[in-house]
């Protein structure tokens, strides 16, 4: 019954956080500040936080690590979401004062999805116990393949599959109408760009929660810890979004630092019949990884510039 209960408080509680966001402090589009985005940062981090400290409460030690290291795994790797999100807002040429609006119905889209993946994921795992290995597998192998993928060729999102299957049976208006999704002209309901553009955002969440989540199912086997993990790390992202949009440069090995988070948690997976890596082991090399990429980037970045 304490689980209901637990389920019932929380998306209530994420629900009036963000009809708050959008009803109140946000209502009107506007251009997201550096100062604005650091408090609101500030904000989901504390929170996040102050739930972690209620889990080690209510639940313990145990499930307090799994929540932290979770929401690190996942924070971690949907920060590469943005450096994605930042083509995708350049490519279709979208209004600074409308990007939060996007961003914000684009992560009201991806709790929904989230929270399906890992009902589907928890499902496989507790009927086939072999999906372990394939969900390792494909972590090492995006890990991989994230090493050694060339960044120079932006991706040609006009020719997205979603975005031509679009645009091939329903109408999509010519120009951007303000903040609005769709418009009716001459009796007639069209999209605007910016509702293509939502639509190419909820497609790469889509792709990264293929990753994301099987990294988070091999910290924890509790669908709440999972779940709360998954929706903390996404509230916050968008907030990071906007602080870091300036300052993608420095960060330019943080991507070679999630390629490698990927394989390990991939091998850890794989590996689990067979030795089982302590929690606040696979926490360590994680947090290690991580900083050591951001670290090598502000300081070869800082070398290039004096040179």
């Amino acid at each position: 019954m304490n689980q209901i209960w637990f389920w019932v408080g929380f998306n209530a509680f994420i629900l009036g956080m963000l009809a708050l966001d959008l009803g109140v402090f946000n209502r009107r589009s506007h251009h997201i500040t550096f100062r604005e985005s650091l408090g609101w940062i500030a904000l989901w981090v504390s929170l996040a936080i102050l739930f972690n400290v209620w889990i080690y409460t209510v639940q313990g030690p145990v499930k307090a690590l799994e929540f932290f290291t979770g929401y690190i795994i996942e924070l971690s790797l949907s920060v590469d979401n943005l450096f994605v999100f930042l083509v995708i807002f350049s490519y279709f040429n979208v209004p600074d004062q409308f990007k939060h609006r996007v961003l914000f119905w684009g992560i009201v889209g991806a709790l929904v999805l989230r929270a399906i993946f890992i009902v589907l994921g928890f499902t496989l795992i507790n009927y086939f116990s072999w999906i372990n290995y394939l969900f390792g597998a494909i972590l090492v192998y995006t890990g991989v393949k994230m090493l050694f993928h060339s960044d120079d060729a932006p991706p040609e999102l006009e020719k997205n599959f979603i975005v031509r299957l679009w645009k091939k049976y329903f109408p999509v208006h010519e120009q951007y109408a303000g903040k609005r999704f769709f418009v009716r002209e001459k009796g007639k309901w069209m999209a605007t760009p910016l509702f293509i553009v939502l639509l190419v955002v909820e497609v790469t969440d889509l792709m990264f929660a293929v990753d994301s989540i099987p990294a988070v199912l091999s910290i924890s086997s509790d669908p709440f810890i999972v779940y709360t993990s998954n929706v903390f790390a996404i509230l916050g992202l968008r907030s990071i979004f906007f602080a870091l949009s300036n300052a993608m440069d420095y960060f330019r090995y943080l991507k070679y630092g999630l390629s490698l988070i990927l394989v390990f948690i991939g091998l850890k997976m794989v590996a689990s019949r067979f030795y089982h890596i302590p929690i606040e082991i696979a926490l360590g090399i994680v947090l290690f990884i991580l900083v050591a990429s951001i670290v090598s980037s502000i300081i070869f970045k800082g070398k290039t510039e004096k040179q």
